[in-house]
């Protein structure tokens, strides 16, 4: 419950703040994608798929079902345009309604198999500790995420409480996967397999989001010693969580 009021919290301060501050410099936002960008990618590696995989019944299989997720989370960008690795739109205020709810439903279905990664350790096979590194990997992600999509509604939707109304959807869509993960588990609404088999599709979709910011930050394929020192810093963050948690 409480990883479920974190991200919330975080997600809905996060879009409410783009009425602060509707401009943010790119350079500064491709250093802070860069760190999240690293941080998850190395949280997916240590941790995510090799837990999966460790307890899976059969490997071989979850393999499969992570490529499919890795592929679902291709055609979720299809109508997301990249909005929740942080891409920064610029949009018309003529921009079509139907156009913002499509955004609306493939993030919110996005973040609901996202949030249900941190549902109750017991239907995962890992300690509640362990949740510990994962909860911080998805902050770092909800807060490029959400300023992203309140950029783009803060342009599209002319009346705030249409703006407002759509960010609290949005908040609430990760606390939701946490809160029916628990559900599904608690009631055993769905057996081992298939819990292997969802969760191997989520960790597919995560995979794809965290190598997308990773490698997408330099898209010239440049060097920059402060990028680099932000990438070197999430590697070496993730990684001491790991250790100590």
């Amino acid at each position: 419950m409480l990883n479920a009021l974190i991200l919330f919290v975080v997600t809905f301060a996060t879009g409410l703040a783009v009425f602060k501050i509707p401009v943010i410099k790119p350079i500064y936002f491709k250093y802070s994608l860069a760190f999240s960008g690293a941080y998850l990618f190395t949280l997916t590696l240590v941790h995510i798929l090799p837990e999966l995989f460790s307890e899976a019944s059969s490997p071989y299989q979850i393999g499969l079902f992570v490529v499919l997720g890795f592929l679902l989370q291709v055609v979720i960008e299809f109508f997301t345009e990249g909005v929740e690795h942080g891409h920064l739109h610029h949009h018309e205020h003529h921009e079509s309604h139907s156009r913002i709810y499509t955004l609306l439903i493939a993030l919110f279905i996005h973040a609901l198999l996202e949030g249900s990664l941190l549902g109750h350790p017991a239907h995962h096979h890992h300690e509640e500790d362990s949740t510990t590194s994962l909860l911080f990997g998805m902050v770092l992600h909800k807060i490029p995420e959400a300023f992203a999509l309140a950029s783009v509604l803060l342009s599209s939707l002319a009346k705030r409480r249409y703006i407002l109304l759509c960010i609290v959807c949005f908040a609430a869509a990760s606390p939701i996967g946490i809160l029916g993960s628990n559900f599904i588990g608690d009631l055993q609404l769905i057996t081992p397999k298939g819990l292997e088999i969802l969760f191997g599709i989520v960790a597919g979709n995560f995979l794809h989001i965290s190598t997308t910011i990773f490698f997408e930050t330099s898209p010239e394929h440049q060097f920059s010693g402060k990028r680099m020192l932000c990438i070197i810093s999430g590697i070496l963050i993730a990684a001491a969580v790991e250790i100590l948690l």
